[in-house]
This record gives structure tokens, C-alpha cells and sequence, in this order.
């Protein structure tokens, strides 16, 4: 496979895996960094991969797991979210990054589509997120020709970060490498910052094997660090901030 330059949008050898380091680093009100590894996957939403069925309980994509969890596909909830926005892709091509559903388990703290009008040009970028109590909110985001865009935080995600300041993504489209980067802003501090690091790989069949091997139940294990470090941060005395009323999964947005 030919991986395409960090500047411009994979356009051939998709499904590609991203064998990657996320990092977040928390500066208030106490210092706490963390890093994990794992991999992801870059896909074509309209052309979703579909394994060897003895490796399909290791990569499954489902429309239930992105947007309301009620359309027919994720092609279908992402242009009903779009539409809801004023914004027609006119059939445009989406390539999106997430972890796939593993061994029936799925968890995407955060994940990325990046939208194609039908002349070929990015249109914008959709940034999902999933928090731990089972909420999703979309971020509909117009990066400038360096890939960063500016978002106010309407969702609360960290039980010891209120819903307020906005947030900076640097989110241009993955190449021959993948490097994100959100930070929370807040007036006068940056108090939360998260980084996604990673290198191409051709998604084989071998390549995806060595992965789940190395990163076994990545998608259970994301989850129980999330709320492993969430549980050392309490003890260590950081405030809980209350969360907001409770926003479903069919009334996200």
C-alpha cells in the first residue's frame, strides 16, 4: 500500500490501521499525565471493511455505536447529522477514525470524520465524542488550512472538568502518520491537553493479528484506564464537579 502525505487525505489502500500513543496531560488543578497504546482504524464510511470471518470478532463497524444509534448506517447518521447543520456533502467521501467494535466490546472516547464535497474538497470535520456514562455529543468543526478548528465545550466528558472554556483541535487528515492534538482552553489557563501519535500500517490480515496481540481488548482496556486514572485522581482529592442533566444517547447531537 501507498500512504498518502500528512497534507492531503488518504485517498487508496483504505482500511488502514494506526498502531498509535495517546497522552493526556491534566495542568489544574493538579498536574497528572497519562499515556496509553493502542491502534485505530482509517476508513471509508461508505465502503466499511469486512474481515476473513475468523477475524471478524476482532474489527466489526456498527451504526449503533455512532451518532442517535437508530440509522441504518453510519453513512445515513452522519449525513442526518450534517443535514440537521445546513451542510450537504453531495455524496462526498468520508474517512473516519475510531477503534472498531472488539470481541462484541466498543468504546471511542473520541471519533473523527473528515468530510469530502463531490469536487474532492475537505468540508469540514466531525469530532464524536463518547464519554463513560454511556453519552454521545458530535462537534461540527471548520479547521483552517492547518487543520485547526475552535469549539465551545458543551459536553461534559471529565468528571473533574466542568462544561465550560473551548476547546483547540488540531486535527489535520491522516497521511503516513497521525498526530492530533485537543486542548482545553480556558481563560488565562490550558488545563487539559490530549495527543494521538501514530504510524501507517497496511490493514492485513497479519498486521491486525499482531495488533490484537499486542493490545488485547484494546477497546475494554481504554475504557478501564480511563476510569482506573479517574479513581487516582479522586483519591488524590480533585474536586468532582456535578454533572449536568442526563443527555441520552438518541437526543445527542
Amino acid at each position: 500500500m501507498t500512504a498518502s502525505s500528512d497534507r492531503r487525505p488518504a485517498r487508496s489502500g483504505l482500511p488502514a490501521l494506526y498502531p498509535c500513543t495517546i497522552a493526556h496531560v491534566r495542568r489544574a488543578p493538579r498536574r497528572y499525565a497519562l499515556r496509553h497504546r493502542t491502534y485505530l482504524w482509517l476508513v471509508d464510511v461508505d465502503d466499511l471493511p469486512v474481515l476473513p470471518r475468523p477475524l471478524r470478532p476482532l474489527a466489526r463497524f456498527r451504526a449503533r455505536d455512532h451518532f442517535t444509534g437508530r440509522a441504518s448506517s453510519i453513512r445515513a447518521a452522519l449525513d442526518g447529522f450534517l443535514d440537521e447543520h445546513g451542510v450537504d456533502l453531495r455524496g462526498g467521501r468520508v474517512l473516519m477514525l475510531a477503534h472498531a467494535r472488539i470481541l462484541g466490546h466498543v468504546f471511542n472516547p473520541l471519533t473523527l470524520y473528515w468530510c469530502h464535497d463531490a469536487d474532492a474538497g475537505l468540508r469540514c470535520v466531525v469530532a464524536e465524542v463518547h464519554n463513560t456514562y454511556g453519552e454521545r455529543h458530535a462537534y461540527l468543526l471548520h479547521p483552517d488550512t492547518a487543520g485547526t478548528a475552535t469549539v465551545a465545550k458543551d459536553f461534559y466528558v471529565s468528571p473533574f472538568n466542568p462544561v465550560d472554556g473551548h476547546y483547540e483541535m488540531r486535527l489535520p487528515p491522516p497521511g503516513e502518520h497521525v498526530r492530533l492534538a485537543i486542548r482545553l482552553q480556558r481563560p488565562g489557563s490550558v488545563p487539559f491537553t490530549a495527543t494521538v501519535h501514530g504510524r501507517r500500517r497496511e490493514a492485513t490480515g497479519p498486521a491486525l493479528l499482531r495488533l490484537a496481540l499486542r493490545h488485547p481488548w484494546s477497546t475494554v482496556t481504554v475504557s478501564a484506564a480511563i476510569r482506573f486514572h479517574g479513581i487516582r485522581l479522586f483519591l488524590r482529592g480533585l474536586p468532582v464537579q456535578p454533572r449536568p442533566g442526563r443527555r441520552t444517547p438518541e437526543s445527542a447531537s
